[in-house]
């Protein structure tokens, strides 16, 4: 087990530290990484947006997603599940201040207390990298997905994740973290049906660790095209079939 690891259950996650935590408060974390990444997954959608839908947001954390969530999608109901007690009164204060019913979850994110099918859409942003047990995590996702349900899955990889100033700022479980191609590849495995349409690799300035995109911001560079650089972030929007079988 990671020593660094934080048992929830009989599964683990690594928590944050406490520069990371107060980071997913701040207006840069809301403004330029929680909005724009759903902004990109609405892009990547290729078929209606259920209406009145009951979203499952796995890794709430203090609440900062509510309200893009129901801007975004205009939700029946949302579901938050952590496994931070302190960032689920946060969250649950945010959901006050805001007006915004939300049911909250304390729980591991390879065991959600949900029944089977009780999720329109699951919306995975910046979790997964977070987690342990990653296969049992998606397998979750899967089951408490309806039948043509969706997840929206955006992430670090392991490029960015695995750099001095990521290392130094935050903490996550080294060992699992995976490449962008990776990360598909085990969307696929679990079942989830998608097209490159549906995926999408933004080259964002602050995913860029080694210089953050400086040089290009004053014109002394351009950023390396698709295929030439290692990916940095992978946006996914993913079907569980009509037809899907109980994994």
């Amino acid at each position: 087990m990671n020593p660094s690891a934080m048992t929830c259950g009989t599964h683990n996650y690594v928590p944050d530290t406490r520069f990371g935590l107060w980071f997913l408060r701040s207006r840069v974390w809301q403004q330029r990484v929680l909005r724009v990444a759903i902004a990109d997954l609405l892009k990547l959608f290729d078929r209606a947006i259920p209406a009145a839908a009951v979203v499952l947001d796995v890794g709430c954390g203090q609440g900062g997603s509510l309200a893009p969530i129901c801007e975004a999608f205009n939700p029946a109901c949302i579901i938050g599940v952590d496994a931070d007690t302190a960032s689920l009164k946060r969250c649950r204060n945010e959901a006050d201040r805001l007006g915004i019913e939300v049911k909250l979850i304390a729980g591991d994110c390879a065991a959600i207390g949900l029944p089977d099918a009780s999720a329109d859409m699951v919306f995975c942003h910046q979790t997964f990298h977070h987690l342990v047990d990653q296969e049992q995590a998606l397998r979750e996702f899967w089951r408490v997905l309806k039948p043509g349900g969706t997840l929206l899955f955006a992430e670090s990889t392991k490029a960015y994740i695995d750099t001095w100033v990521i290392r130094w700022l935050f903490r996550h479980p080294m060992h699992v973290q995976k490449s962008a191609s990776q990360y598909l590849q085990m969307l696929r495995k679990q079942g989830f049906i998608f097209s490159d349409r549906n995926v999408s690799f933004p080259y964002l300035w602050w995913s860029r660790a080694k210089d953050f995109g400086l040089l290009e911001r004053i014109g002394l560079g351009v950023p390396p095209p698709r295929g030439q650089r290692e990916e940095t972030l992978v946006n996914a929007v993913v079907q569980k079939p009509l037809a899907a079988a109980r994994c």
